[in-house]
């Protein structure tokens, strides 16, 4: 169900002149808490959905205006419709509080998504379309346990319906409850754009019996994200090495293909498996106030394929983006990516940098 991801690749258009900003009220002072609030229109165009159309609304706040450690909070609202007969309505959320010794997440979608995979088990190895019906809701909240490391716990109900074209694969119906213990370390000068500094996060996912789910299993996401600031703190060098592993039995809906931000330049959904491994680097270039290039290459590799010959092999991918500055008062970009794959391709609309 990693494709529920590709609801914020969209292509932006014509932000200029959309973005606004809005005081939380009239009389407020400078001290007092302010709301950012913009609207980016999006169209975009890829090789799995198609033309995509749709709108989101973001919005920068302070939970506490008399906080002046814990960065902004951020809300937003994304709904899409695709050519390809797909849509998706999705809500999220990031807070922080409590002179950052909080940190807390919602997100929710809604939506119907048809896609393609590979299958090389048939009478005609070929791609098949198969259609899921989805809708997800994930909720966690973080705790500084000491300087810079955090503990945390989230909960995420997702249920599938799942047909598949010319029947390759049983139809499904699938229901899970996933509960997470996570652990992160972050040294990052900035939340939303980094010049230097650290992120190391892992996550342990399970699905337990005890919890509903008919089939007992887990993953384990690992990441690292290191900023080096350069050109006296204009630009940056980003670099990432993220793992995925599934343990146990993992459902067609539960595996992850190669693609989305590890890594980008593969959009047809060929590459799927139980796990991946991915290494990156990014140098983002920034000019004038509000607008920045990137240039990115990365390979990756994983286990767990239905396609025997995709498992353990190495896939690049390289690519540049655009980004522009969406609020006034905090650096947060949007942006662009176009990439290239081993025989494959993407586009990818950003919100935020893709790590």
């Amino acid at each position: 169900m990693r494709k529920y991801i590709l609801i914020v690749a969209f292509l932006m258009i014509a932000p200029f002149g959309f973005a606004q900003k809005i005081e939380s009220d009239t009389t407020i002072t400078k001290k007092e808490k302010k709301v950012e609030f913009t609207v980016m229109p999006f169209v975009n165009y890829n090789r799995n959905l198609k033309f995509m159309i749709g709108a989101i609304p973001m919005m920068m706040y302070k939970l506490d205006k008399g906080d002046e450690v814990s960065p902004k909070s951020m809300s937003g609202l994304s709904a899409v419709y695709t050519t390809n007969g797909s849509y998706f309505v999705a809500f999220f959320n990031r807070f922080f509080f409590n002179e950052n010794k909080w940190r807390a997440k919602l997100f929710a979608v809604k939506g119907d998504h048809i896609s393609q995979f590979y299958d090389d088990d048939t009478e005609v190895p070929g791609f098949y379309e198969y259609t899921t019906n989805t809708t997800v809701l994930s909720t966690g909240v973080q705790r500084r346990v000491i300087e810079k490391l955090y503990g945390g716990i989230t909960y995420t109900y997702a249920h599938y319906d799942t047909n598949y074209e010319d029947d390759v694969e049983p139809n499904s119906t699938v229901e899970t409850n996933a509960i997470e213990f996570n652990a992160l370390y972050d040294t990052r000068d900035q939340i939303y754009y980094p010049m230097n500094g650290e992120k190391a996060q892992i996550r342990w996912i399970s699905y337990p019996g005890w919890m509903g789910n008919d089939i007992d299993a887990k993953k384990i996401l690992a990441e690292y994200n290191k900023y080096f600031a350069m050109k006296n703190g204009r630009d940056v060098i980003a670099a990432r090495f993220s793992g995925k592993f599934g343990l146990g039995d993992i459902q067609f809906q539960q595996q992850v293909t190669i693609g989305n931000k590890d890594i980008r330049g593969y959009s047809q959904g060929e590459f799927r498996g139980d796990g991946i491994m991915a290494l990156q680097g990014e140098y983002r270039y920034n000019f004038g106030e509000k607008m920045g290039l990137v240039g990115f290459a990365g390979m990756a590799t994983l286990y767990g394929s239905d396609v025997e010959d995709n498992n353990w092999k190495m896939y690049p991918g390289a690519g540049v983006g655009y980004r522009y500055r969406a609020f006034k008062n905090v650096k947060f970009n949007v942006g662009l990516d176009a990439a290239v794959g081993k025989d494959d391709w993407g586009i990818y609309f950003r919100i935020g940098e893709a790590f």
